[in-house]
């Protein structure tokens, strides 16, 4: 049987509020110069192909802070569900609408407001109105059981202490069959009790 990892002994709320605060100024000030890249030289470094960016707004590209390309690994039909957690400015969820078509639906979730606020505005500019987006955790999604076809996330899962909770959560809204298309951060060796408990390490 297999055993769960214990989770880090880390204060959550504390954590959240940290990790607010840093992707708040993403949101506010992508060009500012962060410990980890953004934008459009992100984009292209993760290996997101042109063609996906055409007719996004640059409001939603240049907040880009993720570690992967969720659309590299499987194609997102045409009329598809699609959850995108922890969305940030919107970039990863407004591509899936566009994949997705005004026959398909996306719900976005993050829950850092300037971000929210971010993606809503690109949505709009966008004319997407089939994306729409939720405050909330990875954790605790605002979203119906069995709902989606397809959860995507983008750097997001390593944010959060309890991982199987985060994964719970993606089985839980995922119809029978449905699939998990992430990109995010792995470590080749454990990673100290200290470190785990240093809320600096985890939101950078």
């Amino acid at each position: 049987m297999t055993v769960a990892p214990p989770i880090p002994d880390v204060d959550v709320e504390d954590l959240r509020c940290e990790i607010r605060k840093e992707y708040a100024e993403v949101a506010a000030n992508p060009d500012r110069g962060f410990h980890f890249h953004t934008g459009r030289p992100l984009a292209a470094i993760l290996g997101y192909d042109d063609s996906l960016l055409e007719g996004i707004p640059e409001a939603a590209i240049e907040s880009l802070a993720g570690t992967g390309n969720p659309f590299s690994l499987g194609e997102i039909a045409t009329g598809s569900k699609v959850v995108d957690i922890g969305a940030g400015a919107g970039l990863d969820s407004l591509i899936a609408g566009r994949l997705v078509g005004p026959t398909g639906q996306v719900i976005g979730v993050d829950m850092t407001d300037e971000m929210l606020a971010k993606a809503q505005n690109a949505a709009a500019e966008a004319g997407m109105d089939h994306v729409e987006f939720r405050k909330g955790y990875a954790e605790l999604l605002p979203v119906e059981d069995g709902w989606a076809d397809v959860v995507i996330s983008n750097g997001v899962v390593n944010l959060c202490p309890d991982k199987v909770a985060v994964f719970q959560e993606m089985h839980r809204v995922l119809k029978p069959g449905g699939r998990i298309q992430i990109g995010d951060i792995i470590v080749q060796k454990a990673v100290s009790e200290g470190a785990k408990r240093n809320i600096d390490l985890w939101k950078g």
